[in-house]
């Protein structure tokens, strides 16, 4: 299956407000595994693991790789397709509700991943950056500045995909890095 360049199907939206699939793409996206894996990883049920793995699947969001027979059975391990991003009409289309819990497990993951980084030394390159700036803008500006966001991702998936094939062909030191932007505003409007 064909990966989407946005997703705008509601369907696909809501999916991603389950926290248990959420932390199954995140385990996908850093390798390949299998439900029973998953299900050791995550500490979760495996009935209710594979019920995840396969809503995420017919969704288009991981996709099968590699079948390994396992004691009369077949064990199927997946990896995550690259992640779209929601398109502004999608997003602006959901509940309140729905965009609330998609931002709420986003936030969460994103502090656990920030503290372990921080806790670890993940900020200890010069390269690194950890940037809070609070501006004033007016609409078009927000706007503006929402493209501007957008062009910079775009250009974080090429370099993604670049740096992918490099460690594949060469088998180079992996260092895995989280990017994070964010446009929002701020609460009481300033």
């Amino acid at each position: 299956m064909k990966p989407r360049s946005d997703i705008s199907d509601p369907r696909v939206i809501k999916a991603l407000t389950h926290p248990l699939r959420v932390q199954i793409l995140r385990a996908l996206e850093e390798r390949t595994a299998s439900p029973s894996e998953l299900a050791d990883e995550i500490g979760a049920p495996l009935g209710n693991v594979s019920y995840h793995v396969r809503q995420l699947h017919s969704l288009g969001l991981i996709k099968l790789v590699k079948r390994t027979p396992r004691r009369g059975a077949i064990e199927h391990h997946y990896k995550a397709l690259v992640q779209p991003p929601i398109s502004d009409d999608a997003w602006a289309g959901q509940p309140s509700v729905v965009r609330e819990s998609v931002v709420g497990a986003s936030l969460g993951q994103l502090g656990e991943a920030v503290n372990a980084a921080a806790a670890g030394g993940g900020f200890r390159r010069p390269e690194a950056q950890l940037v809070r700036e609070e501006i004033a803008l007016d609409e078009k500006g927000f706007k503006d500045l929402s493209k501007e966001l957008g062009r910079s991702l775009e250009r974080v998936a090429k370099i993604r995909e670049d740096a992918a094939r490099r460690l594949e062909t060469s088998g180079g030191e992996r260092v895995t890095a989280n990017v994070v932007t964010m446009l929002f505003e701020a609460a009481n409007g300033g």
